[in-house]
């Protein structure tokens, strides 16, 4: 009976043993299978900016336009080692724990067989018990019933032994794929992180590396009209031009209007908040209320 007691409990660790292995790495297969799939949305949403910096770039001039195709290509890189990222993680950390769910349920079968194993020796057991009661006299009937019973604690041992080396090998290879796949996780990301900071590195420099100036005198170039075509401008039309504003002009406001009527808006909005506060002042607790209703 103590050694029954014994196997049982010693059965329960086992069966411990491949559940918190199904319920743990289960869970971390679903947690870092849904960080892979972040990485690799964040991937496609930097290759959209990417494209967006691009489409900018051409529209700039030279000196801007070169300086961000040379940090979109950077990034362009970097998305590059993100997809290999995305990959390795798949193959390396989330395809071996997908596994551990073949293998659990493997593991449960066999304490399965073993409990049907188990179960077959109890109920021997019972009816060697039950015919012992009723019928002591019954020899014959009692050693079958005695010889059934033994060879189901044969089978039941047999099967212990069994379980016990599947269930150690179980654990055994458990630890050491548990240390490979975080080991292989740790890896995949300080590739991937040291790859990238040599990336945004070289991203960082061209844009340190471009000219403001020298952009600035490509644009000014471009929009400023020259003195020379000034000078070459007909007396009469240069006169009459400067009596009408030009076109561009009329569309501009100068600076220090702008400020004003910025002013002008705040100092308005000041005297409707004072306004306010002195109406809410001279309300009673019952005006209040109504005003309250009114201003929702």
């Amino acid at each position: 009976m103590n050694s029954s007691l014994s196997r049982d409990s010693q059965v329960k660790i086992m069966e411990g043993t491949v559940n918190n292995a199904e319920k743990y790495l289960g869970q971390f297969c679903l947690l870092l299978a849904s960080y892979t799939r972040k990485n690799a949305r964040l991937r496609d949403k930097v290759d959209l900016l990417i494209k967006q910096i691009m489409d900018f770039a051409n529209t700039e001039n030279p000196e801007m336009r070169r300086c961000l195709k040379d940090f979109g290509e950077e990034m362009s890189k970097i998305q590059d080692y993100r997809q290999a990222e995305v990959e390795r993680l798949d193959a390396k950390v989330i395809g071996p724990l997908k596994e551990y769910g073949r293998l659990t349920k493997s593991k449960r079968g066999d304490i399965k067989k073993f409990n049907s194993v188990r179960n077959r020796e109890m109920k021997e057991l019972e009816n060697l018990q039950k015919l012992k009661q009723r019928n002591p006299s019954d020899r014959q009937g009692i050693s079958l019933a005695e010889a059934n019973v033994q060879k189901a604690s044969v089978d039941v041992n047999h099967t212990t032994h069994q379980l016990e080396e599947i269930i150690f090998k179980f654990q055994q290879q458990k630890l050491k794929d548990i240390k490979a796949i975080f080991s292989n996780f740790v890896t995949v990301e300080m590739i991937f992180h040291s790859k990238a900071l040599e990336m945004y590195t070289n991203a960082f420099q061209h844009l340190n590396n471009f000219d403001e100036e020298k952009d600035m005198a490509a644009f000014r170039s471009k929009i400023c009209i020259s003195e020379f075509e000034n000078d070459a401008r007909p007396s009469q039309s240069h006169s009459s031009s400067s009596l009408q504003p030009s076109p561009g002009s009329q569309l501009r406001t100068p600076p220090r209007v702008l400020h004003a009527h910025f002013q002008e808006d705040e100092s308005d909005d000041e005297e409707e908040e004072e306004d306010e506060v002195e109406e809410l002042q001279d309300l009673s607790d019952d005006g209040y209320q109504q005003y309250a209703k009114i201003r929702k």
